[in-house]
């Protein structure tokens, strides 16, 4: 289905052709039209597939075809997010979408002062998109009214229970008006999130799309390496790849720290990000990321979701994840919206529990992958002392084949052809 069949304003439309958006993924056309009809909606889908627009354009020819009936000074669409970086990435959708209308918007979160997000919440902004903490915290000083929202969403809700958000919700939530639209969208689905959408949805639609597993067109590679030697075999995977715009995820935040400044000696353009950071730094760090200024970024799982980065060619897991969940969240930060991306895992012996968990998720077995180049007989780089030698093949992952697929910016097996490009999609 293309944008241009759904029933939205001119001044939205006008600005989904400026963006290039043609035709809607899944999740769009699935959602917009039971949204656009004033329903609530219960959305599951696998991260990368678009589902930003998908309440985004709803809520805001909802706002342009009702009249203010609220009073002044009260917000009238309210989207929450569990942090801060998805905070402004869905205002960037936001703003981007209605550029051509006199709606405002604004964000209200931690680590930045409070003045300017008093202003906007006291000053008839109609838009806000919050983070729970910071908006729990206006809310108590009188700064926000919430009695007048007209559309509430809440973005990746299963990670704001994750993060222990839930009680900040539901408190949220009864500030704001009874007669509105609610729209809940969330990766996975636990009992107690089952029962507030039960509490807080009025008869929603349920959309349901790609539960629980990556996107296609992402490849799947294990490496095995020892502990003390996983910055040796990152560099060397680096050496193989194309490293224009390539994400690290780390385990802690002391380790992102670490390999950032191991790989940035080595000659990459690299910064890191995680929660220790000023949300000044956050901002730098993945506006640089994002316009190509660094060619690596490395951060801890607070980049796992919400990180909307169409241009990344390949995520690389310097620390297997904690579960299954998890790395699929890690993973679909490339192969968005139907582009082909490349996900490389650094695994130890002592990994092999979760690379099972991470297989059954993913329904097939991951593929070994060895680097051309890396001696596994050599020393570790301390001298052999921590981590030992990593076998050639070790028996741990042996039940995987040896022969990947192949992954972009690696030279392609005889027969072999490119993958084509999907055309550009809204997110």
């Amino acid at each position: 289905m293309q944008f241009n069949s759904f029933k939205l304003d001119d001044r939205l439309q006008k600005a989904i052709q400026a963006a290039g958006y043609v035709e809607a993924t899944p999740i769009q056309e699935a959602a917009i039209p039971p949204a656009l009809e004033g329903r609530d909606v219960l959305g599951t889908a696998q991260t990368g597939t678009g589902k930003t627009a998908a309440f985004v354009l709803p809520m805001l020819q909802h706002l342009l075809t009702h009249e203010r009936t609220n009073k002044a000074g009260r917000t009238r669409a309210l989207i929450v997010t569990p942090v801060r970086e998805l905070a402004e990435q869905v205002h960037a959708h936001v703003r981007q979408l209605s550029k051509n209308t006199r709606l405002r918007s604004a964000t209200v979160y931690g680590g930045v002062g409070f003045g300017s997000q008093e202003q906007a919440l006291l000053k008839s902004t109609e838009i806000i998109v919050a983070c729970p903490g910071r908006l729990l915290d206006h809310l108590r000083r009188r700064n926000a009214d919430l009695r007048g929202v007209e559309v509430l969403i809440l973005d990746e809700a299963d990670r704001m229970l994750d993060m222990g958000f839930l009680p900040d919700v539901r408190q949220i939530v009864d500030h704001c008006s009874r007669d509105r639209q609610t729209m809940l969208f969330a990766a996975t689905f636990a009992s107690e999130l089952e029962r507030l959408a039960g509490e807080i949805l009025c008869n929603p639609e349920r959309v349901q799309m790609g539960i629980s597993a990556p996107a296609e067109t992402v490849d799947h590679a294990l490496c095995p390496v020892s502990q003390s030697r996983k910055t040796e075999i990152l560099l060397h995977l680096l050496e193989k790849t194309e490293t224009r715009s390539v994400l690290i995820f780390t385990r802690t935040k002391h380790r992102a720290d670490r390999v950032a400044e191991q790989v940035e000696r080595a000659g990459y353009r690299t910064t890191s990000l995680h929660s220790n950071k000023s949300q000044g730094a956050r901002q730098k760090a993945l506006d640089g990321f994002r316009k190509g200024e660094f060619q690596l970024l490395v951060a801890t799982d607070i980049a796992a979701r919400g990180l909307d980065i169409s241009t990344i060619s390949h995520v690389i897991n310097y620390d297997v994840p904690d579960c299954a969940d998890a790395y699929i969240h890690r993973i679909g930060r490339t192969g968005r919206a139907e582009r082909a991306g490349d996900a490389f895992t650094l695994v130890t012996a002592d990994d092999h529990g979760t690379v099972r968990d991470i297989e059954r998720a993913l329904g097939k077995p991951i593929n070994v992958h060895r680097i051309e180049g890396f001696d596994y007989g050599m020393p570790t780089l301390d001298g052999g002392g921590r981590g030992g030698r990593m076998p050639a093949t070790p028996s741990s992952f042996s039940s995987s084949s040896t022969k990947p697929r192949r992954a972009s910016g690696w030279p392609a097996p005889k027969g072999g052809g490119r993958r084509p490009v999907a055309r550009s999609r809204a997110r």
